[in-house]
């Protein structure tokens, strides 16, 4: 078995030492990478989520907040179609690093929140979040991969618990960035001109902070990223590689059954950000109440982000805990129809809870969502986490432009509608991948 492992190499005792070495220093590598990554994403998104949950209550004029987040990501969609052509030509590191910029200026727009400022920060700002999320999923899964193939791991594994450290730190985003805003927007005189101003120029230089840590990630060139190097050939070279891009995943029957519940990801984080923030926890907890809600709802994210990400071993156990998941979100959509506030205890209570079970559903889709794409579609990473943020950030567009025109009765039944048909999907995609794991080669 190990002249199998080791394909025959007749030096292995000779080397073993120096291979033991380098394996160490490449093992803290992959590690160092992960751990960065992770720890930039919550610098930035600790600062952009919670201004985000903030937005349609601090630039309610002319609904300029809910109009501009729905700008942001049908920008956001339509540059997701190219993201993947982008990441492929810059590298999955330069990506992630130009993305940040789009982060800045959206913030330092709501410093001076006119339609001038706000649409061209939320459409440049799609394009650089449709670069950093395909770099970053790019970059996840290249440096799971690199320790899985230097350590003779099983790449599932692997995959799942890089991108369950991954998720739990970006989802306690939501933990601190709330907790900041509420801590600042409460004793700042909440809602005054100078209390936003102080809160925003802190998540500017959290920014700063995150943007600078990226600097020291490994550049890394991914299998995916090494095919359309080739760009010389001109501009008619760069259409075909596009359209291969953006059409070759769809031409995966796996990918049109994972593509329900990509968009009921999208569904569910919009429904948190515009309609659970407005319509249950600022009538029970005021505007300041927001920072503390989001906070239960990113602690629960993260804890289950990297619960679920240590969980993760292949097909088997993704399937058993995006089903839990979707099972303690239909719940609380299922509650949310009967809802009425209360007051006393039970008023603070519920919204808070049903916060703490949203996180917790999040957490586990996201992840496993990433283990998923990370898993099934190695000959096309790019081009699969494109399709994942196309179809995210569209769902996501139509709750912030349908927000303002339906109730949220309404809501509910679109997202249990949706839920249902993203289980299908799921369902069908699990078991036609147990066939073929199943079936004699």
């Amino acid at each position: 078995m190990a002249s199998v492992d080791n394909k025959g190499d007749e030096e292995e005792p000779f080397v073993v030492g120096a291979a033991s070495v380098d394996n160490s220093e490449t093992l803290r590598n992959h590690t160092k990478d992960v751990h960065i990554l992770s720890s930039a994403f919550l610098l930035i998104f600790l600062a952009y989520g919670a201004a985000q949950n903030l937005e349609t209550t601090l630039n309610t004029k002319d609904d300029m907040g809910t109009i501009s987040l729905g700008i942001l990501y049908v920008s956001f969609t339509f540059f997701s179609l190219i993201a993947s052509m982008v990441v492929r030509f810059m590298g999955s590191k330069n990506a992630v690093l130009l993305g940040t910029s789009g982060y800045w200026l959206f913030i330092a727009a709501n410093l001076k929140p006119t339609w001038y400022t706000m649409v061209p920060a939320s459409l440049y700002l799609g394009f650089a979040a449709s670069i950093i999320w395909v770099g970053q999923g790019t970059y996840l899964t290249s440096t799971a991969r690199s320790q899985a193939r230097d350590y003779h791991l099983h790449e599932g594994t692997v995959i799942g618990k890089f991108n369950g450290e991954f998720w739990g730190m970006f989802a306690s985003n939501q933990f601190v960035g709330n907790l900041i805003s509420l801590a600042i927007l409460r004793n700042g005189a909440g809602g005054t001109t100078s209390g936003t101003t102080l809160l925003l120029t802190v998540f500017l230089c959290s920014m700063t902070l995150g943007t600078i840590l990226m600097c020291f990630l490994s550049k890394r060139v991914d299998r995916g990223e090494e095919g359309p190097k080739d760009s010389s050939f001109g501009l008619c070279s760069s259409l075909i590689s596009l359209l291969k891009s953006v059409i070759t995943p769809l031409l995966d029957v796996r990918m049109l059954l994972i593509i329900p519940l990509i968009a009921y990801s999208g569904l569910q984080q919009a429904f948190v950000w515009a309609e659970f923030t407005k319509e249950i926890v600022s009538p029970a907890l005021g505007v300041s109440g927001v920072g503390g809600s989001m906070a239960v709802y990113g602690a629960f994210d993260a804890i289950c982000s990297i619960t679920a990400g240590r969980l993760t071993s292949g097909m088997t156990s993704i399937t058993w805990i995006v089903s839990a998941g979707l099972s303690l979100q239909a719940v609380v959509f299922l509650w949310i129809l009967k809802y009425s506030s209360t007051s006393g205890v039970l008023g603070i209570l519920y919204p808070l809870l049903m916060a703490a079970m949203l996180g917790i559903g999040d957490g586990v889709i996201n992840t496993q969502l990433s283990a998923l794409i990370g898993i099934l579609f190695k000959h096309d990473t790019e081009g699969a986490f494109a399709q994942l943020k196309v179809w995210q950030s569209a769902s996501i567009a139509v709750v912030f432009f349908l927000n303002p025109y339906i109730s949220l009765q309404a809501m509910v039944a679109i997202m249990l509608a949706a839920l249902v048909l993203a289980a299908g999907g799921f369902l069908v995609l699990t078991i036609q991948i147990e066939k073929a794991f199943s079936s004699p080669s």
